[in-house]
């Protein structure tokens, strides 16, 4: 009985550990289940993170925008055809609905954008160029821009006016990815580095241009030259993958709406492949080329004059602000009025669109030679004229064109200049072709065999030559190759290009940066060739030299004055007025913070409202006092984010160099430090204003003798050499004597003057305590022995970007609808 009543006790108490032990167990599989579940979590959101995720989205929405937006401009075009055919032959009515359907678009377009999103208006690749160099554009990459850009230029495009859709495009590929890179945070917050957005609006750029025209390899190429100074290789395959994919998405759905039968090229070309040219054809191409690189220079110029003309008259610009609508509205009723079909526009093919016209400029017939009824060329039937010569159709198309398209692009509306030029360089190319077919009506004879003459192959040349000028590009042949299906052009096409794009670079910019300088854009202009003062220029010749500083034994209230009389958003740090060396640099929101938290009375916070007036005022000045009194403490940086390493340059860095440095890096700018001594600051203002040989903004450029420079110098002994330097260091210790003499009398550690490295620029105070300042003279002396010029501006002049009309004007109010 004993023994049972043991192993029942045991098997009462070994039954609620049983239980226990089940739970355990059972919460060791939920354990288990339960870190499962969050690995495959943790795998597939990191796999939806990934580079390629991002890229299939972003090109699978850019390909459905495009294709959208293709889809309803054609059947704007569409429409506007019908009705004007409808109403025939009403000649009057046809006039009115010709020209009421585009000036309808226009201003709606324009009225949208300004509403919705101003930044929408114009291109798009120059704030991108902004943008990729790391300067902040304030709603460029937002999603009501994104709107504002997709409904303005779907409407300006079904206007029919001379606008293009490629430039837009690679801003609204750009809104796209800023907005999906923000998305894809969620899962990756690697997303939300500056510096990968950056790479991620390179893919961007090379996606817009992708399926805009169905042509990834020249999107990419194009896009790499056009906003890129500097481009890093790792992100090529982002761009090529992210743009081949859209591309191939961009046809598909033209195959699936039924608009081609199979994925081709976007205007298909038929050339002969066997023998497309003769080499006697390739002075011919190079004619094209060598024009079309004048003319391009000759459409940025006046693109650009346009828009300084209206700037420099005040009451026209002030009137165009106030009435916007008047400027597009202007400007699209005397395009639509100069094309109307039935009046001028039978002279100059004014009833095709733009598509219509590539296509029929792309054709294999000769039509200076047609004879037969024009209605079996189809399309092209609107180039021949029974009583007027086809070359003077061409011209005149050409000619009226040229200088629509020049102030069509400078509408306030989402508008690019590529496929308007493309058009014209069409034009032109197809001019010279039928030229050259009535020059040799009977082909060219080779190898016994006589091979005509293709006119089309003159026009694709002209559209690639043309394009490169006005872009300062040579990717536009690999558009073309693209666009046309064709690469039987491929030598004569490139060597259009590449002499366009020599004659256009050394005549103007680029159309872009012609725009960016237009706007004042904070971006950074390219070097001229072959000038040997880029090298000779140093960093010191155009610095600041009065540099707002923190120093690390400085007072709160030094702070507060510093803050209060200087704008900038970064401020170097150094540990003392007298030594100047530099530790880091402060933004300038950390220290309003650190401030904010010093001073702030929120610890004594008191609730004053039983207090009677006297009470308070009592209140109010102890409160003032008691701040007083902390801001004559020592600065506490200890909970203040400083950067330790900020860029920096010696004084004798050359301007190329920083040239390169400063495209290459991105900076917004850089200290100038000798032996870790904080000598001035270069930012990118200054930088750009010295390549363009301008010194207006009140930069102190040192004279081009103020140090030694030993090129080109050949009569100067080392004596005198280390005379001089002995000068300098003597020179040198005089003015920290000096600045220790004047920081006796002054409370605080800020600099009341400007830190200067050459005796020339400094104080009168300082003077009387230097014995050795007569040593200047020799010192001017022995730099005299060598030819140099006699003003920093001479030495800059070299390098300017013929763009010194565009600062004329530089006081007067921006808010122009241009």
């Amino acid at each position: 009985a004993k023994l049972l009543n043991t192993r029942q006790t045991q098997k009462n108490k070994e039954r609620p550990l049983k239980r226990q032990s089940q739970v355990d167990i059972k919460e060791e599989h939920y354990s288990k289940c339960q870190a499962c579940a969050r690995r495959i979590e943790k795998y597939i959101t990191r796999k939806l993170g990934e580079d390629w995720i991002f890229l299939v989205l972003l090109g699978l929405v850019m390909a459905l925008v495009s294709w959208g937006m293709d889809y309803a401009s054609a059947k704007s075009l569409q429409a506007y055809k019908w009705m004007y055919k409808e109403l025939h032959p009403n000649i009057p009515m046809q006039y009115l609905a010709w020209v009421t359907y585009p000036l309808v678009l226009i201003l709606f377009a324009a009225i949208f954008c300004h509403l919705v999103s101003p930044q929408a208006v114009g291109s798009g690749i120059p704030e991108l160029k902004t943008i990729m160099r790391g300067v902040v554009l304030k709603e460029y990459l937002t999603l009501k821009a994104f709107v504002a850009k997709v409904v303005g230029l779907t409407a300006g495009l079904g206007s029919g006016l001379p606008v293009g859709k490629e430039g837009p495009f690679v801003h609204i590929a750009s809104i796209c990815a800023a907005v999906l890179s923000k998305f894809m945070s969620i899962f990756c917050g690697v997303y939300e580095n500056v510096h990968r957005q950056l790479e991620l609006l390179v893919a961007a750029c090379a996606v817009g241009v992708g399926c805009c025209f169905g042509a990834p390899l020249g999107g990419v190429l194009f896009s790499i030259e056009v906003t890129s100074t500097y481009f890093a290789v790792r992100n090529y395959w982002r761009g090529f993958f992210a743009a081949t994919f859209s591309a191939f998405i961009f046809r598909v759905l033209a195959v699936w709406n039924k608009d081609a039968v199979t994925i081709t090229a976007l205007f298909r070309t038929n050339f002969r492949m066997d023998f497309p040219f003769d080499l006697q054809e390739l002075p011919a191409f190079a004619v094209i080329g060598i024009c079309s690189g004048f003319l391009g220079a000759f459409f940025v110029y006046l693109n650009r004059q346009v828009v300084l003309c209206i700037r420099r008259h005040t009451a026209l610009s002030q009137f165009l602000t106030k009435y916007r609508l008047i400027y597009p509205g202007v400007i699209s009723f005397l395009i639509a009025t100069l094309t109307f079909p039935p009046g001028f526009g039978q002279f100059m093919a004014g009833e095709l669109m733009p598509r219509e016209a590539i296509s029929s400029l792309f054709d294999n017939y000769t039509w200076a030679k047609h004879t037969g009824d024009p209605q079996i060329l189809g399309k092209s039937a609107a180039w021949i004229h029974p009583k007027v010569s086809v070359f003077i159709i061409i011209l005149l198309f050409f000619l009226m064109k040229f200088w629509m398209s020049v102030i069509a692009t400078t509408m306030p509306i989402p508008c690019g200049g590529f496929m308007p030029v493309f058009v014209l360089g069409a034009a032109f190319g197809r001019l010279i072709g039928e030229i050259m077919a009535s020059l040799f009506p009977d082909g060219i004879l080779f190898d016994g065999i006589v091979y005509k003459i293709l006119p089309g192959g003159y026009a694709v040349i002209g559209a690639a030559a043309l394009t490169g000028a006005v872009s300062h590009t040579v990717s536009t042949a690999v558009i073309c190759f693209e666009l046309t299906g064709q690469i039987s052009h491929i030598l004569p096409m490139m060597v259009a290009v590449i002499l366009a794009n020599m004659v256009a670079q050394s005549l103007q910019p680029s159309l872009y940066d012609s725009i960016i300088q237009v706007k004042k854009l904070p971006y950074l202009p390219d070097l001229g060739w072959n000038h040997i003062s880029k090298y000779n220029v140093f960093v010191e010749d155009i610095m600041v030299q009065d540099v707002k500083f923190v120093s690390s034994n400085c007072k709160y209230r030094d702070l507060q004055t510093l803050l209060q009389s200087t704008t900038v958003k970064t401020l170097p740090l150094v540990d003392s007025p007298e030594t100047m060396i530099l530790l880091g640099s402060v933004e300038r929101s950390e220290l309003q913070a650190l401030l904010q938290r010093h001073i702030s009375p929120g610890t004594a916070t008191v609730n004053t409202a039983n207090y009677c007036k006297s009470d308070t005022l009592s209140f109010l000045c102890q409160i003032d006092a008691w701040e007083q009194e902390e801001l004559n403490k020592d600065v506490c940086f200890d909970c203040c984010r400083i950067d330790p390493s900020p860029f920096q340059l010696v004084e004798r860095t050359s301007l190329h160099k920083t040239h390169t440095l400063f495209s290459l890096l991105g900076l917004s700018h850089a200290y100038i430090t000798s032996m870790g001594k904080l000598k001035g600051v270069l930012a990118l203002e200054e930088l750009q204003k010295a390549i363009e040989g301008s010194t207006r903004s009140g930069v102190r450029l040192r004279p081009p003798l103020a140090s030694f420079r030993d090129t080109n110098r050949t009569s100067i002994s080392s004596e005198k050499i280390s005379q001089a330097t002995q000068a300098w260091n003597q020179q040198d210790s005089c003015v920290v004597a000096a600045q220790n003499a004047a920081d006796l009398g002054t409370e605080s550690p800020l600099p009341p003057y400007s830190n200067s490295p050459q005796p020339s620029h400094l104080h009168d105070e300082g003077e009387g305590l230097c014995s050795n300042y007569a040593t200047d003279t020799d010192l001017d002396e022995m730099e005299l022995t060598r030819p140099v010029a006699e003003d920093i501006s001479d030495i800059l002049k070299d390098i300017s970007l013929r763009s010194t009309d565009l600062y004329e004007d530089e006081d007067e109010d921006e808010d122009v609808p241009l």
